[in-house]
């Protein structure tokens, strides 16, 4: 059973996903992931997978029944899908060639694309969890995707903020926060043709960075060819700079912000963009929102942004073939 139930406190809506916690524990010698289980071609470069337990379907299953008056839910409406990188079970996406990794953004269109089509579908969230601090049980190169019924309340306080800065400044949040970013400089880490990579000077995260995509225009497939190429490489980049800062696989959670579909027009103020989200504020020591973050909303960031950025410029030279 799954259902949203409503919270008038927060006013937003909360998954509740019985099946989910059904998961088994897969034997440490077997993947499905991995050509030979059965469970996958015995050949492939990226592929979507449908996630074997998902918290939305799209035929839309009959709620709990513990609505009520005050009490309100309605039915999980949405998809749920694997998105994996190699058939190789050991690599990581700062391993995997640039060229391999454009494979990747071409299924995340294609995906989008399809999943779009359904009317229903309001917010196509793309993202991955990597390393057993963010909960990763699966260690097989892979991401994420959920295609929402609704639009969730980051994403939606996000476009608010996003539509209030076009109205009153007659221009986009994240153009400005980008160029912003750039005449400062102090926080940037990286950049190609097409994408900046900086920590932003408000991040809540140790080491959390964005990936701004340089023109502007709203999620995936709108990206022309080169910028598609330059995805991949800021990509294998950043995630290369990442395992370098602490010379250790490095754990993250990266999620692709794109506008919504099949709703309001959104693209003269919402910008395509990355963030990253990492649990490490130093090789052997986790960040952990406890209360005053989790409870109220009050984020202490233990890192200097600027401090962050100049660690993570320095990581990246130590890349093999990247230094200066």
């Amino acid at each position: 059973m799954s259902e949203l139930r409503y919270n008038p406190f927060l006013k937003d809506w909360i998954i509740i996903s019985l099946q989910r916690q059904s998961r088994p524990n897969m034997p440490k010698d077997f993947c499905p992931f991995c050509p030979g289980s059965g469970k996958v071609p015995e050949n492939y470069d990226v592929l979507k997978y449908d996630n074997d337990f998902p918290v939305m379907e799209q035929n839309l299953p009959e709620t709990s029944g513990h609505e009520g008056g005050f009490f309100k839910t309605r039915p999980v409406y949405g998809k749920c899908e694997v998105i994996l990188y190699h058939p190789d079970h050991t690599l990581a996406l700062s391993e995997l060639p640039a060229a391999h990794i454009r494979k990747l953004v071409d299924l995340w269109c294609e995906r989008f694309e399809e999943l779009s089509l359904d009317e229903k579908i309001k917010y196509i969230y793309i993202f991955e969890n990597r390393g057993k601090e963010v909960g990763v049980t699966m260690p097989h190169p892979h991401g994420q995707l959920y295609a929402f019924g609704w639009v969730p309340k980051v994403i939606q306080t996000e476009l608010d903020a996003s539509l209030e800065h076009y109205v009153s400044k007659g221009r986009c949040l994240t153009c400005e926060t980008l160029e912003s970013e750039c005449a400062a400089g102090a926080r940037m880490v990286l950049e190609n043709d097409s994408f900046s990579v900086f920590v932003p000077f408000f991040s809540t995260w140790p080491y959390g960075t964005y990936v701004v995509l340089k023109g502007h225009k709203g999620s995936l497939p709108g990206l022309c060819e080169k910028e598609k190429d330059d995805l991949a490489d800021i990509l294998k980049k950043i995630t290369g700079a990442y395992d370098a800062l602490f010379d250790m696989p490095f754990p993250y959670m990266m999620a692709l912000h794109q506008q919504p579909v099949n709703t309001v027009d959104t693209s003269l103020y919402f910008h395509f963009h990355i963030e990253f989200y990492p649990p490490l504020r130093a090789p052997d020591k986790q960040y952990f929102r406890a209360s005053a973050e989790t409870g109220a909303g009050a984020y202490c960031n233990v890192v200097s942004p600027e401090e962050a950025a100049k660690s993570l410029r320095e990581a990246f030279k130590k890349i093999p073939g990247k230094g200066a």
